[in-house]
């Protein structure tokens, strides 16, 4: 149900695999979507298919379907930049196993506070170094991955929660990952939804009890609460 931003996320990736010749196979993985996603995306992807709902099975069903040496996970709210795109290019030139990108999050309107856009850049800043420190990356931050490597680790876990979090767990025991500063700019409705300290709050809570060893289905229950 992303009909409200599919259009620029694909345009502007288009625009830019034009513009620096990138050779991109563009395909868009559908669960089940009520509104016109799919109708929108038609003409701009170089494939719309469906798969069971759910961001680990949707992005297995999308990597199956590629046909390239590298796999790029974009989510339907994260923007590619003309930055962050020539980066990908330079770095792919050198065959890196995996990585991603700094993130950025924006408000969704213009119209919100200048306090809750400092908070934007403040969370933006922890994570690109979390992730830097850690070697572990999130979905909103793009990953990219050599498709052998991808395959080989089974791709992302069956799980409704933390995919992104196992995956970089398992590539990390092939090799740290590159960290391009990009950045890629993602929406920031999800904070400003639920609240910029209550969804701090919560994903450090279902990171932690991940790390203690609690089930995906349990937190994905928490998560939707």
């Amino acid at each position: 149900n992303e009909a409200g931003s599919i259009e620029q996320v694909l345009t502007s990736v288009r625009a830019l695999d034009r513009k620096l010749s990138l050779g991109l196979e563009l395909i868009v993985v559908d669960g089940g979507s009520q509104d016109n996603t799919k109708t929108l995306a038609q003409p701009l992807a170089n494939q719309v298919i469906d798969a069971p709902r759910g961001r680990a099975r949707q992005m297995n069903a999308g990597a199956a379907a590629a046909s390239s040496d590298y796999l790029l996970f974009l989510h339907a709210d994260t923007i590619l930049t003309t930055a962050a795109a020539k980066e990908l290019k330079d770095a792919l030139a050198r065959e890196p196993v995996w990585g991603r990108f700094d993130v950025r999050i924006e408000s969704s309107s213009e119209d919100n506070a200048q306090d809750q856009r400092f908070m934007f850049r403040v969370i933006s800043f922890m994570m690109n170094q979390r992730s830097r420190l850690t070697g572990i990356a999130t979905g909103d931050q793009a990953i990219f991955v050599r498709r052998d490597v991808f395959e080989s680790i089974g791709g992302f876990a069956d799980q409704p929660l933390m995919e992104d979090i196992e995956l970089s767990r398992q590539l990390r025991s092939h090799a740290k990952p590159t960290c391009l500063k990009g950045p890629v700019i993602t929406s920031g409705r999800r904070w400003e939804t639920n609240g910029v300290w209550a969804t701090i709050l919560l994903m450090w809570r279902l990171r932690w009890r991940y790390w203690r060893g609690e089930s995906a289905e349990d937190l994905a229950r928490a998560y939707k609460r």
